[in-house]
């Protein structure tokens, strides 16, 4: 004979079917996003550099962008010339940010007799963290929690000095040089033990009282 389920088991199953997924694993359920911003500015040049007045409204954008350490600045020249890349370098100095080889692609084209700066700004960070939603709820899976690695992850997302290597880490150099390893090695392998030199003595004297 089929006996109809308890009152309490259907209460059970109903409060585990909130508790959401189950994750038997390590990985943890949220994970950092990383989010990139263009800013542009297209400023007016001749033969030598920035053209007058250029260099200040220049210096003035990069103000109220608090251009600082993590952006990444390129200059988008249609006719390129070296003075013009130097002026902008010159500024941006003054904030210790260099300015990139490949500037990324932007909306609309570079009217002739001006250049386009371009700050690139990534962030990271990691939504819905901390998540404390199943930390009151009684689970029997031996599933890991809805805030586990939120800690971690959170700060991680603000360590990395360029968010974009979370999407995609660096390539790395094709070409190596023998020299630069070597000279590492030598200097490690030249270097005289802390303890080559035997123990300090030390002496102790009687203290008349």
């Amino acid at each position: 004979m089929n006996r109809a389920p308890s009152l309490a088991a259907i209460a059970l199953g109903l409060a585990l079917a909130g508790c959401g997924p189950v994750n038997r694993g390590v990985a943890t359920v949220h994970q950092p996003v990383v989010t990139r911003a263009d800013y542009t500015l297209d400023v007016g040049v001749d033969a030598d550099g920035l053209r007058y007045g250029e260099e200040r409204r220049l210096t003035a954008w990069f103000e109220s962008l608090h251009l600082g350490y993590g952006d990444r600045l390129a200059v988008d020249d249609p006719a390129p010339a070296p003075g013009h890349r130097a002026a902008i370098a010159e500024v941006a100095s003054h904030y210790g940010v260099l300015v990139n080889r490949t500037p990324p692609v932007t909306e609309g084209a570079v009217a002739p007799g001006t250049v386009r700066v371009i700050i690139t700004r990534s962030t990271a960070e990691v939504p819905f963290c901390p998540d404390w939603r199943r930390e009151s709820q009684s689970e029997f899976e031996a599933s890991t929690t809805s805030n586990f690695g939120c800690a971690v992850n959170s700060t991680f997302a603000q360590m990395v000095a360029n968010p974009q290597d979370l999407i995609v880490g660096q390539t790395g150099n094709a070409t190596r040089d023998a020299r630069s390893v070597n000279k590492a090695l030598k200097t490690y392998r030249d270097l005289a033990p802390t303890g080559a030199g035997g123990l300090d003595k030390a002496s102790v004297k009687e203290v008349k009282q």
